[in-house]
Formats: structure tokens, sequence, C-alpha cells
């Protein structure tokens, strides 16, 4: 994963972040940790604000705490937030913190609320008090579009989401379009196609519970019928998304204004798992296919146009497909063999 590299390259000379006070939401999560790896790469000085000790996997690997400014606490908290924005001066804020598992709330839909939504908030009123903040995005989802009668996702589109977590994704989206229309924060919204890539330790999820499976020799479990559809971002894109957005949002044409960032290559999740299984060379590993249909809470057809970011940001997805599952793969594969040799072989006595 060369994320460092690949986001300076698309910086000219690599010098729009360096000296600048960034403060990441999230941090400590899959997308959060790369991307604070990628800013600080490029010479920010990057504040992170740290809930949980626990969940810190791809933080800590890459070795971050020593590398920027750590606050412990929660984003729901607004006296620590103010605070954190004004001592450490921030100029350029990323708000991914969130609750982003979607059984999980459905299961505490409160919990989810409560970080997604009243945390949304907190970090934008303390970004509008402290008057250096010049450049703020605001991580939403494609999952905010809800069903659509039309495929696919594209901006315009009313935001439909009505289950817990897509709820909530919708509010962050309205409460960051809210404060950037009354008090003219320099402010841009992502939304995400889902972001796969090395990292990422939620193995509830498709493509790293398959790699896994696969790598351990395990049938994989698919926990919808296999047919719904989804588009898939690899990390290093994601990331790149960011920095792009962050960069330019103070223009009047990106200002207030979300974008679309996916792959436009949708693939169902049966189809999703024999790639991966082709990738990691068990094609006779059979899928053990557990629903009958799409998952409670979950919306069967789901993919994005990201024709719009490609006409005013010039982004497009760089990494398809077929080269970020290897890349994803490798990846797993030598973390597995990593933490093998950390454990010692048992001996017989």
């Amino acid at each position: 994963m060369a994320l460092e590299s690949r986001a300076a390259g698309d910086e000219p000379r690599a010098t729009f972040w360096r000296g600048k006070s960034v403060l990441v939401t999230g941090a400590g999560g899959f997308v959060g940790s790369w991307l604070t790896h990628a800013l600080v790469g490029l010479g920010a000085n990057v504040v992170v604000i740290l809930r949980d000790q626990v969940g810190l996997g791809n933080f800590e690997s890459l070795g971050l705490a020593s590398r920027v400014h750590v606050v412990r606490g929660s984003i729901t908290d607004y006296p620590l937030v103010e605070r954190t924005v004004n001592e450490y001066e921030v100029d350029s804020c990323f708000h991914l913190a969130a609750q982003a598992i979607v059984g999980a709330a459905n299961r505490s839909p409160l919990s989810t609320f409560e970080s997604n939504i009243k945390g949304t908030w907190t970090v934008l009123e303390a970004c509008r008090v402290n008057k250096m903040t010049e450049r703020v995005v605001v991580a939403s989802s494609d999952k905010a579009y809800g069903p659509q009668p039309r495929l696919p996702y594209e901006e315009d589109m009313p935001l439909l989401g009505i289950n817990p977590y897509d709820a909530s994704k919708v509010c962050t989206d309205v409460l960051a379009r809210s404060y950037q229309h009354t008090y003219e924060m320099p402010l841009t919204i992502a939304r995400c196609a889902n972001i796969y890539g090395g990292g990422d330790v939620n193995f509830s999820r498709l493509i790293p519970g398959t790699i896994r499976s696969a790598l351990l020799g395990e049938a994989p479990v698919v926990r919808s019928d296999g047919t719904p559809v989804r588009d898939y971002l690899y990390i290093d894109d994601a990331v790149g998304a960011y920095l792009t957005l962050g960069k330019q949002a103070a223009r009047s044409d990106v200002r207030g204004k979300a974008f679309n960032f996916g792959s436009d290559r949708p693939i169902s999740a049966l189809d999703l798992v024999r790639q991966i299984l082709e990738v990691c060379g068990r094609t006779d590993l059979v899928p053990d296919i557990q629903g009958k249909g799409t998952l409670a809470g979950e919306i069967d057809r789901q993919y994005l146009s990201s024709q719009k970011a490609g006409r005013t940001l010039g982004w497009s997805p760089r990494v398809p497909l077929d080269q970020g599952l290897p890349r994803t793969v490798e990846w797993y594969a030598s973390d597995l063999r990593t933490r093998s040799a950390a454990v010692p072989p048992v001996r017989e006595p």
C-alpha cells in the first residue's frame, strides 16, 4: 500500500498540505488512518481525536500515534472538540468519524445517531466558531441516497435513506449543507461507494471477510443470496478523493456541493466473492450462501456515477477491482504471516 507516495504524487510538488494544521476525526478507523498517514507524509501537522483504545489496528500498524497530536475523547463532547480546533489552530478538517456498520446501526440506532449526527453538528459548530478553519470535508455516503427509481446515483437526486445508518448519513449530509448555506463555511461533502483495501479489520464486511476465509482455507460466508449489487472503491482512490476535495473546498463551484466517488463498475456480491477466490487461488472453496434475498435493512442495488467529480475536480478512479483486489489480498496475506510468526510454535512436552 503506497498511499503516502501516491497521495504526494497527486499534489503538485507535494506542497499544498505542508505545514497545514489538519484535524482528522475518525483517524482510528480504516479510511481515516490511511488519510492521516497520507497527510503526515505530505507534511501536514495532524491532530486526531480518539475515543477508544481498542479497534486502532491500522492506526497502530502505521505508527501514527508518534507522528500526530492525539486528543483523547469523543467527538460528541463539544467543549473538547472546540478546544482542540482552537488550541491546535486547525485550518483544515476532515470529518470521517462515524459508526459505519449497517448491522450495528440496526441493532443499536441510538449510539449510531449519537456519533453520526450529534458528532457532525459538534464538529461543524467547533469549526464555525474558529475563524481560522479554511476548509472542511464531511464524509457522507452513497447509502444516503436510499432506494431510487433509477441508477446510478447522481448528486442531484433526493436523499431517501431511511434505515438507521442510511438516515444518519442523510442527517450528516443535510447538517453539512445547512452550515455551509447559513454560515458560508468553505465546506464540501464526499459520498463514497464501499471502500476496500488493506487495513480494514472489520471482517463482517464482504471483502476482508472473504479474503480471510480464503487465506485460512475456509468457505467464505455470503450473508445475502449473493445477488445484491454494490460499487467498490479502492482505498488509494478514496484517500485521493478526500485530498482533492480538501484542496478545492473553497472554490465557488465546489463549496457546499456534494460529490460522488466510486469505481463506476458495480458488481454482485457472489461475483465479487468468486473473483476474490480466484485471486487467492482458492476456487476449490464453495461460498456458503446463507440468505434468501437482500439482508434486512439494506438495499438490493446501490452504485454511483462519478462523472461530476471528473468534470469539476479532475478526479477519476485509478485502481480497478482487478488491480485493487490482488493488492488487498497481499496485504492480508502479509499481515497473517506476520501474526503467525509472532505466535511461538507449540512444542510437545
